[in-house]
């Protein structure tokens, strides 16, 4: 069984990277192999409409155009789950995981009558990460959140979400212009929460990965 990790985030060593290198370790534990990659190492776009993907006779789930992100949905589509990962910046994911999607999405969508080209199984897991409290985002992002994993079904395995809420933004917030942000509640959290929010997704990675196609 294969697992493919992607961390959305632009920071390799914080909030986004630790919950997916969590829940890489959760895959693992379950006998999983996997594979981790940052996305802001690689050069690519979003879709750029050439429809390659939809000419006559073209082979189905494959992203034709020629850069770095390619051979990732190609691995994507062969893997037993995807584990992804983003902070939320100003409400939303990253733009390297919203061109993520429209490459993977497009091209195993059906021009023809709209249906899913991939008839394989692929577990997704996706994590989110915030500065905003539980509660905020409870009432504020977690149907935009739940939205977006929908779309993933057409992957047509299980998804889940995990979100980690309130985190520390940096180590020390007296370099920084962040006034609004109490950081001895910050680092409370940062020691009390985010310690079962890792757990939370060490055992998400442990479940996706479990009785998945051998």
């Amino acid at each position: 069984m294969k697992a493919i990790i992607l961390n959305g985030s632009p920071r390799k060593n914080w909030n986004t990277a630790m919950m997916l290198k969590s829940a890489q370790q959760g895959a693992e534990s379950v006998g999983a192999e996997t594979e981790y990659i940052d996305l802001y190492d690689l050069r690519y776009t979003g879709c750029r409409s050439c429809l390659l993907c939809k000419r006559k006779g073209a082979e189905r789930c494959k992203c034709f155009w020629k850069d770095d992100l390619s051979p990732v949905i190609d691995r994507i589509f062969a893997a037993d789950a995807l584990l992804i990962g983003s902070p939320i910046y100003l409400g939303d994911i990253t733009s390297q995981v919203h061109a993520l999607i429209e490459r993977l999405h497009f091209c195993a969508l059906s021009y023809d009558d709209y249906a899913n080209y991939f008839t394989g199984r692929v577990n997704v897991g996706l994590v989110f990460t915030m500065n905003a409290p539980q509660s905020y985002f409870r009432s504020r992002y977690q149907a935009e959140c739940q939205a977006l994993a929908d779309t993933f079904r057409a992957l047509n395995g299980e998804v889940e979400i995990c979100a980690s809420c309130d985190t520390l933004q940096v180590s020390d917030y007296s370099k920084f212009s962040m006034a609004s942000f109490d950081e001895a509640h910050k680092k409370e959290m940062r020691e009390t929460q985010f310690p079962r929010d890792l757990e939370a997704a060490f055992q998400m990675g442990a479940r996706l990965c479990s009785g998945v196609k051998e």
